[in-house]
């Protein structure tokens, strides 16, 4: 099972998008999929359909230890994905959570209790919709998961919040999660007719080589849309270039870890 936290302290770099719409394309090749919406924001909840305001648990309750992950989900009809949904309450979690033990282990220690008898879990992908903050509620995202995936705009400050980002994560390995690796950079709202977008799209290319996803994500209006029916955009309008890129993550992240598994078996 793979466990990704999608995150980047910068807001409006389309981390929820990529959240939402990479779930509904991993559940679209077969996957089952669970997204942790862990933005205060709730974003990521109400683009899969899920009705914040009237919600009567939320990860919130999972953080704080009144509730389990099992208690909390719900499914995305139109994105045919699990969700842990979220709304303002988890803005108090950070206060609540400051003088708890092992207070950065809340998240790893709830999911845990999602394996089956069998010992396997009961997802192959979850996916962490982190705020645009390096915050606790960040780090037990780092803490629980097995990589970092880190959209991010090819524009001028982007390599600038990406060394606090790439710092944050070697702290996260050093003290709490040795097995943490960067997944990889996905560049997001992408307009190749700007020569800055492909000088840093090139930048991070040499900076980071193969950890820089294959896949582009384009600006597209589509994408922007979809979120206000509550749907990803592979529900809206799935010929859209938004929702075939989507796709080509999801085929590039699944085929990875085919080779990964070979490799090993290999």
């Amino acid at each position: 099972m793979k466990i990704l936290a999608i995150t980047n302290q910068k807001g409006g770099v389309g981390k929820t998008t990529t959240c939402v719409n990479l779930a509904a394309s991993l559940a679209s090749l077969g996957k089952s999929v669970l997204l942790i919406d862990l933005d205060p924001q709730g974003n990521a909840s109400t683009g899969s359909g899920v009705d914040k305001v009237h919600l009567k648990h939320s990860i919130y309750h999972v953080l704080i230890g009144e509730k389990s992950l099992k208690e909390v989900i719900l499914t995305s009809e139109k994105g045919g994905f699990d969700i842990a949904p979220s709304n303002r309450d988890l803005a108090g979690a950070e206060v609540e959570l400051v003088n708890e033990l092992a207070r950065e282990n809340r998240l790893k220690v709830a999911l845990a209790k999602l394996v089956n008898a069998d010992g396997n879990m009961s997802y192959d992908y979850v996916l962490f919709d982190c705020p645009p903050a390096l915050n606790l509620v960040t780090v037990n995202a780092l803490t629980a998961s097995n990589a970092v995936m880190i959209p991010m705009q090819c524009e001028y400050y982007a390599l600038e919040g990406l060394s606090d980002l790439v710092n944050t994560i070697k702290k996260v390995r050093a003290r709490l999660n040795p097995t943490l690796e960067i997944e990889g950079l996905l560049r997001t709202m992408f307009d190749s007719r700007n020569m800055l977008a492909q000088q840093v799209s090139a930048q991070l290319i040499s900076h980071f080589g193969d950890k820089v996803y294959k896949t582009i994500i384009p600006r597209n209006i589509r994408l922007a849309e979809a979120p206000s029916y509550g749907v990803p955009v592979l529900s809206y309008d799935k010929s859209s270039k938004g929702a075939q890129a989507y796709m080509e993550l999801a085929k590039e992240i699944t085929d990875k870890e085919n080779i990964g598994k070979e490799k090993k078996h290999g």
